[in-house]
């Protein structure tokens, strides 16, 4: 399975921006896909959970920090995670990975995803 991300970029505080992530490879190792997700790492900190969505779209799960101003959302049928995030702060900057599992025992812990996109950078200026 590959994950290729795409969709970020440069912008000020309060606007949105909106991340997408597509899977692509054998149709068995996509159909096995529950949970896909994002995290994100700022320079210097380590990798932390953004937020994530099983096959069926409910629940969904976020970081405290990101709560209320990020959605995530899923589009089966095009194999598709979606990040949409409002009221973009300064501390949002990050390079954000999408990630995908099957079942798992922790959607919060990155350990629990063995396929990994190649990262997109948000730069939110004050």
């Amino acid at each position: 399975v590959q994950l290729q991300a795409c969709g970020g970029g440069s912008v000020q505080v309060g606007d949105s921006l909106r991340l997408s992530c597509t899977a692509s490879g054998r149709a068995a190792g996509i159909n096995a896909i529950y949970f896909m997700a994002w995290f994100r790492q700022s320079s210097g900190k380590e990798r932390e959970f953004v937020a994530a969505i099983n096959w069926r779209g409910s629940p969904r799960y976020y970081a405290d920090s990101v709560r209320g101003r990020f959605t995530i959302s899923r589009d089966n049928t095009r194999n598709t995670a979606s990040l949409q995030m409002n009221s973009l702060k300064p501390e949002d900057t990050a390079v954000y990975y999408c990630a995908a599992a099957g079942d798992l025992r922790n959607q919060y812990s990155g350990d629990s995803y063995p396929y990994w996109g190649q990262g997109t950078l948000v730069t939110v200026s004050s």
